[in-house]
């Protein structure tokens, strides 16, 4: 688990649901299938919401880690429709 490949990168730190799960659902449909998206992302509303969206999509959610600072370290693995 510790050698997840991380494909891309997004920060939604700076934006306020619902635009956080937008931001980090645009940045998953342009990985292919099977890579990997690492969003950051708030406490509160967005560590709530963001990875039960991402499961609604059917995308599969491989890890959330708290950094220590306020934020999270979302890791999500796109699924192909």
């Amino acid at each position: 688990m510790a050698d997840i490949h991380i494909d891309d990168y997004v920060d939604i730190t700076d934006v306020v649901c619902p635009v956080t799960f937008v931001k980090a659902k645009v940045a998953l449909e342009e990985l292919d299938d099977g890579q990997v998206l690492s969003v950051k992302l708030n406490d509160g509303e967005p560590v709530q919401n963001v990875p039960r969206s991402m499961k609604e999509e059917g995308h599969q959610v491989l890890k959330l880690t708290e950094n220590g600072d306020g934020t999270y370290e979302l890791l999500v693995k796109k699924v192909g429709d």
